[in-house]
């Protein structure tokens, strides 16, 4: 093989290389998943107070019905808890809890209540 033609391979190697690099490093990560049984846990400890009792009601810092979280899309909930603790969602009692949760707790509890099956709250479960 004459010196040119060694040049250009190794030039091809080194293209094909920094392509699959490349592509590589543009290849989204996959979203992080929750663990619904620790999600579970964690559901029970603070979320099924309120959201664990059909038909229950708050009353600050307004009247209204809580909503049942059992069933819910993952994503949404993930979304939610972030709202609240960002601030971006109001409440002050969903506030003060989102922001005792870690990422990880949100995700758990996320797949927990998205779970075919779940209950609003984790009694009885």
């Amino acid at each position: 093989m004459n010196k040119l033609n060694s040049t250009l391979i190794l030039a091809l190697g080194v293209f094909v290389s920094s392509a699959v690099v490349q592509a590589q490093a543009q290849t989204p990560a996959s979203p992080a998943k929750g663990d619904p049984a620790a999600g579970r846990q964690k559901a029970v400890a603070i979320c099924s107070g309120c959201h664990g009792i059909p038909g229950t009601k708050t009353a600050f810092p307004e009247v209204y019905s809580v909503p049942k979280i059992g069933n819910q899309n993952e994503a949404y909930i993930v979304a939610a808890l972030r709202g609240y603790r960002s601030g971006e969602r109001f409440n002050s009692t969903m506030k003060a809890l989102a922001s005792s949760l870690t990422e990880k707790e949100i995700l758990d509890i996320a797949a927990y209540y998205a779970q075919s099956g779940a209950q609003s709250g984790a009694l009885g479960k």
